[in-house]
Formats: structure tokens, C-alpha cells, sequence
């Protein structure tokens, strides 16, 4: 038996502001959407959630920039924060909308 990863799912109390967020951060359009599901692509989806967010994520996403100051751009006109500062001039941590963290790494 066989396993692979058939993507990531964001947890989000407001779906259609974190659409907006990943969407324009990724470029990738909807392509599916529920009550309480939206997918983004093939593999990136959201799921709706009652609650907020209260601790740090124990998994998170590491995205790989061809161009690091428009990507770190981007993310924050959007609406997301940084965390700190860079990590080795490799990588930085940020925060969605809702606090989700993520990596924004150099190529």
C-alpha cells in the first residue's frame, strides 16, 4: 500500500478572506468551494473552523521564492506579518491573515 500527499488544508474562520490572501500570494484560482471548503489549485485548501487560532502551528508550509523581496512584498500588502527577522539569509517566518505561519524561503 502505498501512501502520497494529496495536499494541504489551512484551518480558517473566515474563508473568503484567507481565499483572497493565499490566492493572490500563490496565484492560484479557486477551484472548488463548499459552506465550509475552498480549494485553491490541486493540492492547497482551506476548511473552515469555529474556532481561532491560539497557538503556534506544528506543521507548516515553506514556500520557495524565485524573487525574495517581491514575495515578502506581496505577502505583506496582502496581509500578512513577519515574525523576526531572516534565519541564516535563508528564510523568514510570517503569519497569515489569521495567524497561520508559513516560510517564506530564498530560492
Amino acid at each position: 500500500m502505498g501512501l502520497r500527499l494529496g495536499g494541504v488544508v489551512v484551518d480558517a474562520t473566515d474563508l473568503d478572506r484567507l481565499a483572497r490572501f493565499w490566492s493572490g500570494l500563490l496565484g492560484l484560482e479557486v477551484t472548488r468551494r463548499e459552506q465550509d471548503w475552498i480549494s485553491l489549485g490541486r493540492h492547497f485548501a482551506l476548511q473552515r473552523v469555529p474556532e481561532p487560532k491560539t497557538a503556534k502551528n506544528r506543521v507548516h508550509v515553506d514556500l520557495v521564492a524565485d524573487d525574495f523581496p517581491e514575495a515578502v512584498a506581496r505577502a505583506a500588502v496582502l496581509g500578512a506579518t513577519a515574525v523576526g527577522e531572516m534565519h541564516e539569509n535563508l528564510w523568514q517566518v510570517w503569519q497569515d491573515p489569521e495567524g497561520n505561519e508559513f516560510c517564506i524561503c530564498v530560492s
